[in-house]
This record gives structure tokens, C-alpha cells and sequence, in this order.
């Protein structure tokens, strides 16, 4: 008998802890209707110019990388993928012992908003990054690569990960 109660505990605690954790997901095996997506260009609202391009065109090649998504035009797809950079700051990061700047810090915010055909917002998130390059060798825009690359990784995991 008490055999038998300890099996009847461990299963109904093993429902209750996964009972809900599966009913929506982006992921393959899961049981979510998104198997396609379309990704809008970018909008820019900073007075930075190209950003917003190089995000749309790193995202596109992130999800046709990662596969668990079919890139597709916006009549086709399941869920569209729009993005608005918000924010972009270059700021000193470090400095040397004359202190001179030895390190800069690009910084860029980007609104993202993840809907269906119909509208309907499945989620929008607000994501922060920041690329920090050295002043010698290196340029603003190597920073902003930094920042645009570890973003893309951000919104991916967001997209098809955390449902």
C-alpha cells in the first residue's frame, strides 16, 4: 500500500510541475501554430543611420540559421517580427593611465513586437544591448556589430525558445 501511495504522489507531482509548461511553443516539437515567420525592416526613430538594416538583415539570417522558423513574406508567415530602434549612444567605456578613452560602449535599445497576420500581439519586449570596441583598432561601427550580434541572439531565444 504504501508503495502504491508513493507512486500516486511522484505522479501527480510530476503533473503538477509540468502540467502547463508545454502548451504553447515555438520549438519544433512542441504544439504552437508558428512554423513560419516574416521579419519587417527595422525602423530607425535615432538619428543613427543604417542600424536598422544591419538588425533586420542579421535577424533574417539568425532565423534562417536556427531553422526552427521558415523565413517567409508577410503573407504567407504566421507571425511577423517588427523591430524600432529607440535608443543609440556611443559613451567612453575605460580609460588608459594618461585617460585617454581606450574603450567605447555602443548602446542601442530596440522595441520588438511579435503579432500575428491578424494582428493579434503575441509578445513586444523591450531589448537593451551594448558593444564595447577598442579605440586603437577598432571602430564605431565594430561596436555596433557587437551590439547588433549579441540583440539577434537575445530576440531568437525570445522567438523560438521561450514558450
Amino acid at each position: 500500500m504504501m508503495k502504491v501511495l508513493s507512486l500516486l504522489f511522484a505522479l501527480t507531482a510530476i503533473m503538477i510541475f509540468t502540467g502547463g509548461c508545454a502548451v504553447y511553443s515555438f520549438s519544433p516539437g512542441g504544439k504552437s501554430s508558428i512554423k513560419t515567420i516574416s521579419v519587417s525592416q527595422f525602423e530607425n526613430d535615432t538619428i543613427e543611420y543604417g542600424l536598422s538594416d544591419l538588425m533586420t538583415d542579421l535577424v533574417i539570417d539568425a532565423f534562417i540559421k536556427d531553422g526552427n522558423l521558415k523565413v517567409v513574406p508577410p503573407g504567407d508567415a504566421d507571425a511577423i517580427l517588427n523591430g524600432i530602434l529607440t535608443e543609440y549612444e556611443r559613451k567612453a567605456y575605460t580609460y588608459d593611465e594618461n585617460n585617454n578613452v581606450s574603450q567605447y560602449a555602443v548602446e542601442v535599445v530596440f522595441n520588438i513586437t511579435l503579432t500575428k497576420p491578424d494582428g493579434e500581439n503575441l509578445w513586444q519586449e523591450r531589448f537593451f544591448s551594448e558593444g564595447i570596441y577598442d579605440a586603437e583598432i577598432e571602430t564605431e561601427t565594430d561596436g555596433q556589430v557587437k551590439a547588433a550580434d549579441k540583440l539577434v541572439v537575445d530576440i531568437i531565444n525570445r522567438t523560438t525558445k521561450s514558450w
